[in-house]
């Protein structure tokens, strides 16, 4: 890159090895690669394997196999290697735990002992513009020392409540989500001592360089967390681009567990992935 030129692009692929890629996964990382590819960029892709009771060895080998033969290339990640690895997040535990002692130094996180059960039972309902309840603050001004032997701990960010966090997002364009109403204090740390999606996401892709994230809409409120992680952790956030889900023919957003419309099954049924992107 030339001095004082604009940085180079590079964007990631994510897939979680707890099941089958599907074919919502299929178009996300699609325009992903494209995006990368358009910008003349590099894409990175990183295995988020830190859900020990859910991942398994033969998804990371099936999702290598489904991407490539979906047409999706990558230039950095476990398989390849590359300057910013290890590209599987469970090998990363250090520098995570690095930036938690950053947070917790300054004040950002304080431990919590309520499990779901009591959040769910402290709250109406969940909350509606996301899968995850409202926090209703219940450990947010115990003192440290003050948390009971024996309990399990996780550890959450405080959200400055009220504060309004906006971004121009490439697919979903301008957004907003305010802090304490539309998500809460959320979890950085589980209490079995494996960082949150929201800490280790930030952490991993501002290691990794990433100046644009392309994921599902799904992910928007969590978009508005990461914002204030990277600004509790002093580091610029990329761009953002958050494609629409795919739904079913029920007008259900796509999972797992839609074994039927899997990469694998796909494949096996003959399908072809450029039938399969003229249906977009």
């Amino acid at each position: 890159m030339a001095s004082g030129g604009p940085p180079v692009y590079r964007g990631r692929i994510a897939p979680s090895p707890t099941g089958h890629l599907h074919l919502g996964h299929a178009r996300t990382f699609w325009i992903a690669h494209g995006r990368a590819e358009s910008h003349g960029g590099v894409l990175v892709l990183r295995n988020e394997d830190l859900d020990a009771d859910r991942v398994r060895r033969e998804f990371v080998e099936a999702f290598f196999e489904d991407l490539r033969w979906f047409g999706i290339r990558w230039q950095e990640g476990p398989d390849c290697g590359g300057p910013h690895g290890p590209y599987s997040q469970s090998e990363r535990r250090a520098v995570h735990q690095e930036a938690f002692e950053r947070l917790r130094a300054a004040g950002q996180v304080y431990p919590c002992v309520c499990s779901r059960k009591d959040i769910q039972a402290a709250v109406r309902a969940p909350h509606a513009a996301d899968d995850e309840p409202l926090y209703p603050g219940t450990c947010r001004c115990r003192p440290v020392d003050a948390v009971p032997a024996g309990r399990p701990v996780s550890w959450r960010f405080r959200v400055p409540d009220g504060e309004v966090l906006t971004w121009n997002d490439g697919g979903q364009g301008s957004q907003a989500r305010i802090a304490g109403r539309d998500f809460g204090d959320f979890v950085v740390v589980r209490p079995d001592g494996v960082p949150s999606y929201q800490l280790a996401c930030v952490v991993d892709d501002h290691a990794m360089g990433i100046t644009e994230v392309v994921r599902g809409a799904d992910l928007l409120v969590s978009t508005a967390r990461q914002i204030l992680l990277y600004r509790a952790l002093g580091w610029a956030p990329p761009a953002f681009f958050h494609c629409p889900l795919l739904t079913d023919a029920q007008g259900v957003r796509l999972s797992k567990r839609h074994a039927a419309l899997s990469l694998r099954t796909l494949r096996d049924t003959g399908a072809h992935p450029s039938e399969l992107r003229a249906a977009w």
